[in-house]
């Protein structure tokens, strides 16, 4: 009886943070000329390591937000990644700087053009289907992360 007692904490540590990985993120809709996505949003370095790896599947017009707490060029790759998606890199004022195509399980690094605040990643193609190009506005974007 005494080694189970024992055991249990010990498996709670061990799961407590493969659960906190999989929590749901919270979401909200961004608006892009006349189309919206619904985003999940991640704020926390741990969030944004995790990303959309391990997934095999997105919901049409879903994709996930990094929101980050100050401009800076980043970089991104698709480790563990299994979902083609493209990328929106999002200025500060919410003007999409570059939009680059990624592979799944690719670890090339596709690089901000300028430095960036958000990144939005959607299904591949999404963005051109929706003729979204560099320039266009993001709205609904929440502020910076609070790390």
């Amino acid at each position: 009886m005494l080694r189970s007692s024992l055991l249990a904490p010990l498996a709670f540590v061990l799961v407590a943070p493969v659960m906190a990985a999989t929590a749901p993120l919270p979401t909200r809709a961004v608006t892009i000329g006349n189309e919206k996505l619904t985003v999940e949003v991640v704020e926390t370095p741990e969030q944004r390591a995790v990303g959309l790896m391990n997934r095999f599947s997105l919901q049409p017009d879903h994709g996930m937000l990094f929101v980050f707490d100050q401009p800076q060029r980043l970089a991104f790759w698709m480790k563990n990644t299994y979902i083609p998606l493209s990328i929106a890199f999002v200025d500060a004022g919410g003007a999409i700087i570059n939009i680059e195509d990624m592979r799944p399980q690719d670890e090339s690094t596709h690089w901000s053009r300028a430095d960036a605040l958000y990144a939005i990643e959607a299904k591949q193609g999404w963005f051109a289907a929706k003729g979204i190009t560099p320039g266009m506005k993001v709205t609904g974007l929440p502020p910076a992360s609070r790390e």
